[in-house]
C-alpha cells in the first residue's frame, strides 16, 4: 500500500461542478480584481471568524505584513514572535524592517510561551504575534494580558488554523488582528497563492485596505507607500464554495487525530498534545521521534510519505544568523525531533489504519 502525505482530488471532486461553475461566472463577467466575488467571501469570512472586518491579499505573508504595518511598526520597532514557526512570520517582521525577538515555545503544544514574554518587552516592542501552530490556538488570553499591560498589539498568526477554536471562539478573533494563508494546502486552499487579515477594528482594516492598493483609495491617488497584494476574483469566488466545506473538512480532520491518537502505540513515537482550552483543527498531525531520519526512512520503505514542519529553527537559519547563538533549547529540540503524519481530507481508514500498525512496528 502507498500512502501519500496529503491529496486534495478527493475534497475538488466533490466540488468540481461549483468551482468550474464560481470561475465560469468570473470569467464571464469580465471583472478580475476588486469585484463583487471578493466582496462576497470577505464577508462570508468575516463572519465566520466571528469579525467585523476581512480583507484580501495575496498571500499569508503579505498579510502578516500589511497587519503589522497598519498597527504602525516601523524600522527598527521590535516585534515578539515564537521560536518555532515557519520563517513566513520572521520575515513580515524583517521585511519592514523592524526586529524579530525570538520567544521560547511550551514544550507541549508547540506555541508562544506566555511566561518568557514578557522578559523580552522592551520600550521599541510594538507588537506580539502569537502563532497558531498545526491547528491549534497560543493561550491566547494570556497573551493578551501581557499585551494590555504594555499596551500592546496582538497578531494572530493564524495560516494553520482555520476554524480553530480557543475556549469555545474562533481563530482570528482573538486579539487585534489576524492573517490566514489560502495557500492550497491549507484547510482552506485556494487553488494558487491567497490570503487575508481579519480584525474588529476598524481603523486596521481601513489602513490593510488602502495599504494592499498601492496606498490608494482613489486612484493614482496614493496616501501611502502600499504595496500590490490583492486577493483576486477567481480564487476569492473558488475559497467562497470552499468556504461551505471547512468544518466537515475540519470534522474529518479530527476523526484521523483521533485514530492516529488512540491507535498509535509506540513509545518510541511521542504523540501530539491539545491543549485543554483549544479545539484542534489538524492542519498537521505532528509526532516527535529521537533517531528522526531513521523513523522516516522506515516509513518510506513501507510506501508511507511524510514531511518535516520545521526541520530548522529560525534563528539557526542562514538567512537570519544574526540569531545563531541565543538559547532557545526548546526550539532546537523540536526542529530535530518532529515528522508531520499523513492528514488530509479522504485519506482512506484502511490507509489510516496501515499507517497506525506500521509504525507500531517501528
Amino acid at each position: 500500500m502507498k500512502v501519500d502525505f496529503a491529496r486534495f482530488d478527493y475534497m475538488h471532486n466533490e466540488l468540481k461542478d461549483e468551482i468550474k461553475d464560481a470561475v465560469d461566472r468570473v470569467i464571464d463577467s469580465n471583472w478580475f480584481i476588486d469585484g463583487k466575488e471578493l466582496m462576497n467571501f470577505e464577508n462570508n469570512f468575516a463572519k465566520y471568524c466571528e469579525t467585523k472586518y476581512c480583507i484580501g491579499c495575496g498571500n499569508g505573508l503579505d498579510g502578516l505584513t500589511l497587519a503589522l504595518r497598519a498597527m504602525g511598526v516601523e524600522k527598527d520597532d521590535e516585534v515578539i514572535i515564537p521560536s518555532h514557526t515557519f520563517i513566513a512570520t520572521a520575515l513580515s517582521v524583517s521585511n519592514i524592517g523592524a526586529k524579530p525577538v525570538f520567544v521560547e515555545i511550551k514544550e507541549d503544544d508547540y506555541t508562544i510561551n506566555p511566561l518568557k514574554i514578557e522578559e523580552k518587552i522592551t520600550d521599541n516592542t510594538k507588537v506580539i504575534i502569537a502563532v497558531h501552530l498545526y491547528g491549534q490556538c497560543a493561550d491566547m488570553d494570556e497573551i493578551n494580558k501581557i499585551a494590555k499591560k504594555h499596551h500592546l498589539y496582538v497578531l494572530e498568526d493564524a495560516a494553520q488554523a482555520h476554524g480553530a477554536l480557543y475556549k469555545g471562539r474562533k481563530a482570528g478573533s482573538l486579539g487585534d488582528a489576524a492573517e490566514f494563508s489560502f495557500y492550497p494546502g491549507k484547510n482552506l486552499g485556494a487553488m494558487g497563492d491567497a490570503g487575508c487579515v481579519v480584525t474588529n477594528n476598524k481603523e486596521i482594516a481601513e489602513k490593510i485596505k488602502i495599504l494592499r492598493n498601492y496606498g490608494s483609495i482613489k486612484k493614482y491617488c496614493h496616501e501611502l507607500k502600499g504595496a500590490n497584494s490583492r486577493l483576486d476574483e477567481i480564487q476569492a469566488a473558488i475559497l467562497n464554495v470552499k468556504l461551505s466545506s471547512l468544518d466537515k473538512w475540519n470534522n474529518f480532520r479530527r476523526l484521523i487525530a483521533e485514530r492516529y491518537l488512540s491507535g498509535i502505540k509506540n513509545k518510541k513515537v511521542k504523540l501530539p498534545k491539545v491543549s485543554e482550552y483549544n479545539e484542534h483543527v489538524w492542519h498537521l498531525f505532528v509526532v516527535e521521534v529521537d533517531d528522526r531520519e531513521k523513523f522516516i526512512e522506515y516509513l518510506k520503505d513501507n510506501n508511507i510519505s511524510s514531511l518535516i514542519h520545521y526541520p530548522t529553527a529560525i534563528h539557526k537559519q542562514k538567512a537570519y544568523k544574526e540569531y545563531e547563538n541565543l538559547d532557545l533549547p526548546i526550539a532546537l529540540e523540536k526542529a530535530n525531533k518532529v515528522v508531520s503524519l499523513p492528514m488530509y481530507y479522504g485519506i482512506k481508514n484502511e490507509e489510516v489504519e496501515y499507517i497506525i500498525n506500521t509504525i507500531n512496528n517501528y
